[in-house]
């Protein structure tokens, strides 16, 4: 099995609550880190390609729905 890295640019505003829940949640064989930049974050998932793209993919939703 292969595995990736995903970057999801999460703002500002955003970036407390994806940080909790992920930092709450077993997020299994996804190993993820948040690097924080002034106006965004970047969250790096890393792990078996098709789980993270699924998070990936997710995640740049909810973004967007949020905004």
């Amino acid at each position: 099995m292969t595995d990736v890295t995903y970057v999801a640019f999460v703002p500002r505003s955003k970036r407390a609550k994806l940080h909790d829940i992920l930092t709450r949640e077993d997020t299994g064989p996804i190993a993820w880190q948040e690097k924080r930049g002034l106006f965004r974050s970047e969250f790096h998932f890393s792990g078996p390609a098709g789980l993270v793209r699924r998070v990936h993919a997710y995640v740049t939703d909810w973004v967007a729905r949020e905004l």
